[in-house]
């Protein structure tokens, strides 16, 4: 085996669990803040079990606004408070932070989405049984519309990937700081072309498991 694949073959695995790790730990923290607001929009939205339209306008804008935030932008105005909460602004912990609260509003839109799906005579016969919005919510909404959010997870963990390549532009780590220290810098494009692979291949085998999982939960529905 030539002595340039063996070189690309020992620089992998570090950067691969670097993204890996980014991603999930990211997607967890996006979900815990996404899930709520998701839910909040929908209950408030003029389709909603509890419309509040000034509320819904408020919170649908800001959500709106942090979507369309530049990724790389959002992550240098946000290192004084990624270093207060983990102490550092550079490594794949440091970047958790900004990834988190740049899915989070992604993920709240996926939420909104997949529960404005829900059949609304399943919503009408909950509030008939006089079920609390919170139960409607938890026990009705949830359940009816897990395969779509299923979906959405799995397309939150492939913008994901892509925003920790991006991070690793400054210092973030990952498969995106190799790319760029050991192939772009160093003009390796074997190196390059292997980091981009790699994360093709990650983006793959989110979407098939997303896919799978969702077939499977609508199956049983």
């Amino acid at each position: 085996m030539p002595d340039e694949v063996m070189n690309v073959l020992r620089l992998l695995p570090k950067p691969t669990y670097e993204t890996i790790y980014m991603t999930f730990a990211s997607t967890f923290f996006a979900c815990l803040m996404g899930l709520p607001l998701g839910a909040f929009l929908y209950s408030a939205s003029p389709v909603g079990v509890r419309p509040r339209r000034a509320a819904y306008a408020l919170v649908s804008r800001i959500v709106n606004a942090l979507r369309s935030f530049p990724f790389l932008i959002l992550m240098i105005a946000l290192i004084p408070f990624t270093r207060f909460i983990v102490g550092t602004s550079i490594g794949p912990t440091a970047v958790i932070v900004p990834l988190s609260i740049a899915a989070a509003p992604f993920v709240a839109r996926l939420v909104e989405a997949a529960l404005s799906e829900v059949d609304v005579g399943i919503v009408t016969a909950a509030i008939a049984m006089g079920s609390t919005n919170f139960q409607i919510i938890r026990k009705v909404l949830i359940p009816e519309a897990m395969p779509a959010l299923v979906s959405g997870l799995a397309l939150t963990i492939i913008n994901l990937i892509g925003y920790s390549a991006m991070a690793g532009a400054i210092g973030g780590g990952g498969l995106g700081a190799l790319a760029i220290n050991y192939g772009y810098y160093r003009f390796r494009t074997g190196i390059m072309a292997a980091a981009v692979i790699v994360i093709l291949l990650l983006v793959e085998v989110v979407q098939l498991a997303g896919t799978l999982a969702s077939r499977k939960l609508l199956s049983k529905m």
